[in-house]
């Protein structure tokens, strides 16, 4: 269905794609990876024909129908959300502005004359409208919506009172009606809640188009592909199978080039050594001069190109008492939403809870309790002795200072760290070379996160309090974080709708429900085999 042929792309003095290739065939489902900056944007940008490769072709089957989610959502305001995803619809959003215009038009008065023209005009469009599947497509659009954890108030309100975040599942809900025969969705599972995200993987699972997305989530991902279009060093390489079967392949991949270049090495310094020895021999002149032209004809081995892992070690944290949190019969509402009534919770030392809950539960209003950024209309919130606590809100990436530059920002929380042990930090999180001189002002979401997460984690408290925190990180720095956590000594409470890391991390699940909280020993993954189901709204 899309074909990128010989494909060359230049952007500034990177050079993305050098005559690259790969297709996308009908019932497909691709992953699209690699680094940051890679060029997965631009490929997007390239098969919408929002850009043009310098070299090569992108082309796509005639006829077929593209669908494209961006993080770049635009403006949005003036009408419900409802109305919004249903513009997005294709050929049948555009029949329903014809036959609302027919409507006007029969009632008039000043067409009164044309009424049998309009009328004749209304049947036909009617009839196409009919055809499309027009009368359905607000119940479809409701059920998307619904699917992506928008309440009916939220549906039929106005689009621009909604946050960012909001915005983009508006958007994504757009994509996912319109069912184009090839769809693109660039980070889908970004501003997602858990149900919301489980909804999106069933969704996508039963789409028969062909797809090619991005994602930092790869429970989400592995689920979903049967392709992986991986880009790297400006060539696309493609593997059959989910993500986990290209995470495997890549590695033996590089094993065996690994070995096929240490061969050839092991060959190559063995016929230098003979030519070093015998070249001032006129009686081996002829082997000599053999061996230099087999030399000479040889394709060299190139040695893996090795991603950059990067690993962050803690210091020991200080150790808190048995009793870190105690909350006692705490009343919390907001207006006339009660949010809690008489709850009682106490978390201990070395407790690693993750929080879940449907969306309004009231999952960051307990960790913003428990770190008294909010306080309780009633009852008790007591830290234990000796704890010292970190929080990761999504609000502490507002709190930076855009002026200063991101070493700066290290050096202010940490002004008796040495130069050396900082830089260490800032490349454990992703900032190497030039990048600790970016200001804070132009970092992206992602490159803010990991900065907060880097100043918090330098000199570890003994209980981190995590709002979300994977939710800009990439999969390298999910995984550097997970293995950096997991060998944390401290005690955790943390929300997030990563899947993976939710299961690596958790001994204990804190689940929010009307009727108080359910607590489950064992993590996550214990949580998940003796529920049933992977989150809390969906209970089937």
């Amino acid at each position: 269905m899309i074909r990128l042929d010989n494909i060359s792309k230049q952007n500034g003095h990177q050079l993305l794609f050098i005559e690259a290739s790969a297709s996308l065939l009908r019932g497909e489902k691709a992953g699209l990876v690699g680094p940051n900056g890679a060029g997965k944007t631009t490929l997007f940008r390239m098969i919408t024909g929002q850009e043009e490769p310098d070299e090569g072709l992108v082309l796509a089957d005639r006829g077929i129908s593209i669908g494209f989610f961006s993080q770049d959502v635009g403006e949005m305001s003036g009408r419900s959300a409802v109305a919004e995803v249903m513009d997005g619809a294709g050929d049948v959003s555009t029949v329903a502005s014809e036959l609302r215009a027919l409507e006007a038009a029969m009632a008039d008065p000043a067409q009164a004359d044309d009424l049998d023209a309009i009328i004749e005009r209304f049947g036909e469009v009617q009839g196409r409208f009919e055809a499309l599947g027009g009368y359905a497509l607000e119940g479809k659009a409701r059920e998307v919506l619904d699917g992506l954890s928008f309440s009916q108030e939220m549906m039929d309100g106005d689009v621009g009172a909604l946050s960012g975040g909001w915005k983009m599942r508006v958007a994504l809900a757009r994509i996912l009606l319109m069912r184009p025969d090839v769809m693109l969705l660039d980070e889908p599972s970004n501003h997602l809640d858990l149900e919301s995200l489980i909804w999106l993987e069933q969704f996508l699972a039963g789409y028969d188009g062909a797809l090619l997305m991005t994602s930092h989530d790869r429970e989400f991902m592995n689920r979903i592909i049967n392709k992986v279009i991986e880009i790297d060093a400006g060539a696309l390489t493609s593997y059959s199978g989910d993500y986990e079967f290209y995470e495997q392949q890549r590695a033996l991949n590089e094993k065996q080039q690994q070995a096929q270049f240490e061969r050839q090495q092991a060959m190559l310094a063995k016929e230098i050594k003979f030519i070093e020895r015998f070249k001032a021999r006129a009686s081996h002149a002829s082997q000599v001069q053999s061996r230099v032209k087999k030399l000479d004809k040889i394709d060299r081995v190139e040695p893996p190109k090795r991603r950059q892992s990067v690993s962050f070690d803690f210091p020991p944290a200080p150790r808190s008492g048995e009793d870190v949190v105690n909350l006692r019969n705490v009343h919390k509402r907001y207006g006339s939403r009660v949010i809690y009534q008489g709850l009682d919770l106490l978390v201990r030392r070395k407790e690693r809870c993750c929080v879940l809950g449907v969306n309004g539960a009231g999952k960051s209003t307990l960790l913003k309790l428990v770190t008294g950024t909010t306080e309780p209309d009633d009852g008790s919130v007591a830290l234990g002795g000796s704890v010292k606590m970190g929080y990761f809100a999504q609000h502490a990436m507002e709190l930076l200072d855009g002026e200063r530059t991101v070493f700066q920002a290290l050096e202010d929380a940490h002004p008796r760290a040495g130069q050396g042990a900082l830089r260490t930090l800032a490349g454990c999180f992703g900032f190497t070379g030039d990048d600790v001189d970016k200001k804070c002002r132009v970092l992206s979401g992602g490159e803010k996160a990991r900065l907060v997460m880097a100043v918090m984690l330098f000199d570890p408290p003994n209980f981190l309090v995590l709002d979300e925190p994977t939710n800009h990180l990439d999969i390298a720095t999910k995984e550097m974080l997970i293995g950096a956590l997991s060998q944390y000594e401290g005690t955790m409470l943390f929300v997030s709708h990563d899947r993976h890391f939710l299961a690596a991390l958790s001994n204990r699940v804190l689940e929010l429900t009307p009727e108080g909280i359910h607590q489950y020993g064992g993590g996550y993954t214990e949580y998940v085999a003796r529920t049933g189901h992977e989150a809390p709204g969906l209970h089937v």
